[in-house]
């Protein structure tokens, strides 16, 4: 019997024939006609939202969703997705839309919040229901209702949601407008001190500390970044620029397993004309295919 060729199908076909993401993966790296680059017991995962291959070091319980507009890991013990991976292109954006909050239907009750887990939230600990891939991105598509299941959102800062994060949010979407090129994104959150739960969640689940996004374009330029939690509401997110390298540490993530070309920046694009800070982004080799 001939096996299908994966790389003509549609993500979304590929993830509702296969269902869960231990047989996604498995059986996308079992069919590969190329042989893995790195580990003989690594299994790869290929959507058109990742470059080359999605992040690796996701923990082995975590759900793999692919959507027609987004890729990500969901970790069923915080409740929130590992990293998130989008595409966004001029055919993508479009007028404003609703935010119709939604459960995931693909992950289980117990690995998920659901919409009442946000109530009194914003009250007592000033968080928004934050978009991980951005609504406005996707406003164009008509899968833009997907970027609201709350597989796709964390309780993120007001102050960090409604400003520089928005704010580079909307210099992806322009870059991909004025460029009339796809600009891809992984972010996904950080963990890295213990903060308050929400106080109407009845599922245990953790609040992230912090942020990071990388984006990325296909000619490889990239630039990366880190927000605290407490980011001030007037800071620039020009200012939160890192190094490849401390993104992956930091997430402990191995976010371009795949890549050994090194990146250049993408600063200027994104708007950031100043050098970055110490220890922030420039040009950036992409390792040799490591376990994360």
């Amino acid at each position: 019997m001939m096996m299908p060729s994966w790389t003509l199908l549609p993500d979304a076909m590929i993830a509702r024939f296969l269902g869960r993401s231990a047989v996604l993966v498995a059986t996308l790296a079992a069919i590969s006609a190329t042989p893995a680059p790195a580990f003989a017991d690594d299994a790869r995962l290929h959507t058109f939202h990742c470059v080359e291959a999605c992040p690796l070091g996701a923990p082995e319980n975590a759900d793999t969703i692919v959507r027609e507009i987004y890729t990500l890991s969901a970790d069923p013990l915080t409740k929130m997705a590992v990293w998130v991976a989008y595409r966004i292109t001029p055919e993508t954006v479009g007028k404003s839309q609703s935010r119709g909050w939604s459960v995931d239907p693909w992950l289980a009750p117990e690995e998920t919040l659901e919409e009442q887990d946000y109530d009194g939230a914003n009250e007592a600990l000033g968080v928004d229901r934050g978009h991980q891939a951005p609504l406005a991105a996707f406003s164009g598509s008509p899968f833009w209702p997907d970027t609201n299941r709350l597989s796709n959102i964390t309780p993120q800062s007001s102050a960090l949601n409604q400003a520089s994060w928005q704010r580079l949010e909307a210099r992806e979407t322009r870059l991909a407008q004025k460029e009339k090129v796809a600009v891809h994104v992984l972010t996904g959150p950080l963990f890295e001190r213990l903060m308050r739960p929400m106080p109407g969640a009845d599922e245990r689940h953790r609040v992230p500390s912090g942020y990071w996004k990388v984006v990325v374009t296909l000619d490889g330029r990239m630039t990366a970044f880190i927000f605290d939690q407490d980011t001030p509401r007037a800071a620039n997110y020009c200012g939160m620029r890192r190094s490849l390298d401390e993104v992956e540490l930091r997430a402990r993530l191995r976010l371009f397993p795949m890549r050994t070309a090194p990146f250049t920046p993408l600063d200027q694009e994104l708007g950031c004309a100043e050098p970055a800070p110490s220890g922030g982004a420039g040009e950036t080799p992409a390792s040799e295919p490591v376990r994360p």
